[in-house]
């Protein structure tokens, strides 16, 4: 599927948000979560940039599945580490120790149940964090409401690992086009609502 000049735009909107989050963002928070938080939306940037460049073929690359399990462990590690202080270590070890089985179930076999179970293990955690940690504080009260949207971003992130996941099973390619065709909205809307949720929240 050919890429319109309105996806490119969509994009470099997500691209640009995803670099200011990076460099504006962040900048109050302490050295940790600043880390984390930065290659998170720093792999959200490279990867619009790469599907900006090189179109929607660079998504066939099994390697994409990999680097996507980057961008949820790294804000969600980021999420645990401003708001609960007693799991920090034992969610960062969980981050490193869920990456790597990622990366060698991924590299001994591309099929079959165990990559499949690990990469939905890691995503399933790592979204989950996303989308009720924030929603939770927002409810309670412990952070403005609008830190709320930082949730609806995570699950709008569920939604394209279940796209990324949903394209690799096959589908027959009249499918497979109208999910790339929604795929630049959805990681645009995403950024928005992550960039919004944590500037007023």
């Amino acid at each position: 599927m050919k890429m319109s000049a309105l996806d490119r735009v969509l994009l470099l909107g997500t691209g640009l948000l995803a670099a200011y989050q990076i460099v504006v963002g962040i900048d109050k928070l302490s050295s940790t979560p600043i880390t984390a938080y930065t290659i998170g939306f720093g792999v959200m940037l490279l990867s619009s940039l790469l599907l900006f460049i090189l179109g929607f073929g660079v998504l066939d690359n099994s390697i994409v599945v990999i680097i996507s399990t980057i961008i949820p462990l790294g804000i969600s590690t980021g999420l645990i580490w401003e708001h609960l202080a007693p799991y920090r270590v034992p969610y960062l070890t969980f981050a490193i120790v869920g990456f790597l089985a990622v990366v060698l179930t991924r590299s001994i076999s591309k099929t079959g149940r165990l990559p499949t179970i690990v990469l939905a293990v890691v995503h399933g955690v790592a979204g989950l964090i996303i989308f009720v940690l924030p929603i939770y504080l927002a409810a309670q009260g412990r952070m403005n409401p609008a830190y709320a949207l930082v949730g609806l971003g995570g699950a709008l992130m569920g939604m394209e690992g279940i796209f990324l996941s949903f394209l690799k099973t096959g589908e027959p390619v009249p499918a497979g086009q109208t999910m790339r065709h929604y795929l630049p909205w959805l990681l645009l809307i995403t950024t928005i609502c992550f960039v919004a949720g944590f500037k007023l929240g």
